[in-house]
């Protein structure tokens, strides 16, 4: 047998090495790596098991629990030696453990595969770092809460179709970008159960001969419970794929975040100003500050999309049971995690420290007729059927656009050729102020509505 294959762990039934290019085509040491913690966690369960039933002594468990500690330190301080011709993080570790503490080293892989053991590292770094991605989306929804408690009176207008619609509350738009949150979350925590089931176990594809206590390891692991197939438990690869899918939605809500951003921080809109260390400025044009953290956002957003769309097709013609493909999954999902947990840190350190020109806001929810439904819903109370309602109003907005006045703007008696129903009284709806706290009702955007969902917001996020 070549010397190449027989230092490899698995070289026994190979005649000639492994050609070079191909040895470090199919490594995923430079990536997989980064699963060290997650492995090590996953083998010393793994070896604790073991000794419980007996498939190993207290001392050999004892010198297999130091030896993987000693290595964590090792890799923590940048003195491990990573090789590519031992292919994978899990091999990197099995064989330094074997040269610290012997063949007892070896006898760590009884009863297990690099199928359930790969499958178990991915699921235990995913749930770790599903739980920091909610630490980081709920600290963004307590600063869109805080902006939104301190903007609660400011108006701006509201938009359908990019084109003004009624006036409303900030604070109620931020409250709005607050829900999609709370589904994100509720999202997230739904499939971390999916995640949270143990394949270690389930060996290469059938299970193992050896009498091992899964229910014990998983206890020890902190799953909730072993995979039941061992088929599926190493073959597929769908809470990665849902795990992805739900960061793509959480990232679709902070792109249109950042859209909004994008628009409000112009010169045309003017209506906030983002703080300086989250923007950048020209090497060309000085007057230039540049929103780049929510253009970025909204950027990264196609490539956790890209992420989404490569794992549904990685494991669309994959047989049962482990494939080589699934190798492939690590990279997408990786960067998933490490694009959704960076734009959440960017907004949620950048969202309470926004500043809102209620002023330029103001103004623009005078212009458009934002308060032309009001005049409509008036006239309702006045006994007059919507539809012939929404006529006359449509009539008064076209002379307001003629004349160049909002329907505020208008006297009595301009007001009064549209109908002679309307009275002094009707300008009390036709002020912003009046039309936003008219809507004071569970969902609304009056400013007391918009306080209540604060102080209801702030009990869920305890």
């Amino acid at each position: 047998m070549n010397e190449n294959n027989s230092a490899k762990l698995w070289g026994g039934r190979f005649s000639e090495s492994t050609d070079a290019f191909v040895e470090a085509f199919t490594a995923s040491i430079m990536f997989d790596k980064r699963l060290y913690k997650h492995d090590i966690a996953g083998s010393k369960a793994h070896a604790a098991m073991l000794e419980k039933v007996g498939l190993l002594t207290e001392k050999e468990k004892q010198a297999i629990h130091q030896g993987l500690d000693d290595i964590q330190i090792e890799i923590e301080q940048g003195e491990f030696a990573w090789s590519v011709a031992l292919e994978d993080v899990h091999m990197n570790i099995e064989a330094r453990l074997t040269q610290r503490i012997g063949d007892t080293g070896k006898k760590l892989h009884t009863g297990r595969s690099r199928n359930d053991q790969v499958a178990t590292d991915i699921r235990l770094w995913l749930r770790e770092q599903v739980d920091a991605i909610q630490a980081e989306l709920q600290r963004l929804q307590r600063g869109l809460v805080e902006l939104a408690e301190r903007e609660a009176d400011t108006i701006l207008p509201g938009f359908t179709h990019l084109q003004v619609a009624q006036p409303i509350s900030f604070g109620h738009h931020m409250l709005a970008w607050y829900e999609m949150l709370v589904r994100d979350v509720e999202r997230l925590q739904d499939c971390r159960k999916r995640i949270n089931i143990m394949p270690l176990g389930a060996a290469a594809l059938a299970g193992t001969t050896y009498p091992i206590d899964r229910a014990y390891t998983a206890e020890l692991l902190g799953f909730e419970r072993p995979a039941d197939n061992s088929l599926d438990a190493v073959s597929d690869r769908d809470f990665a794929i849902e795990f992805t899918a739900v960061a793509a939605i959480i990232m679709t809500h902070l792109s249109r975040f950042s859209e909004e951003l994008v628009l409000w921080a112009s010169a045309q809109f003017g209506f906030v100003d983002l703080p300086d260390r989250f923007c950048t400025g020209s090497s060309i044009m000085p007057q230039k500050k540049n929103p780049d953290v929510p253009e970025l956002v909204r950027g990264k957003t196609g490539r956790v999309n890209g992420h989404l769309i490569a794992l549904l097709t990685l494991m669309k013609s994959q047989p049962l049971a482990y494939n080589k493909d699934n190798q492939e999954d690590k990279e997408p999902l990786f960067d998933t995690v490490d694009t959704l947990l960076g734009s959440l840190r960017a907004f949620a350190d950048m969202m309470p420290h926004v500043q809102v020109n209620a002023k330029l806001m103001r103004a623009a929810a005078m212009r458009g007729f934002s308060t032309a439904t009001d005049l409509a819903d008036y006239l309702v109370g006045k006994h007059i059927p919507f539809r012939d309602a929404h006529e006359i109003v449509g009539k008064a907005v076209g002379y307001g656009v003629e004349v160049g006045k909002d329907l505020s703007e208008m006297s009595l008696d301009e007001l009064k050729v549209f109908s002679t129903r309307i009275e002094q009284d009707v300008f009390e709806v036709l002020t912003l102020e009046g039309s936003v706290a008219a809507r004071n009702h569970l969902g609304g955007t009056a400013p007391e509505q918009v306080k209540q969902q604060v102080i209801q917001a702030r009990k869920k996020l305890l």
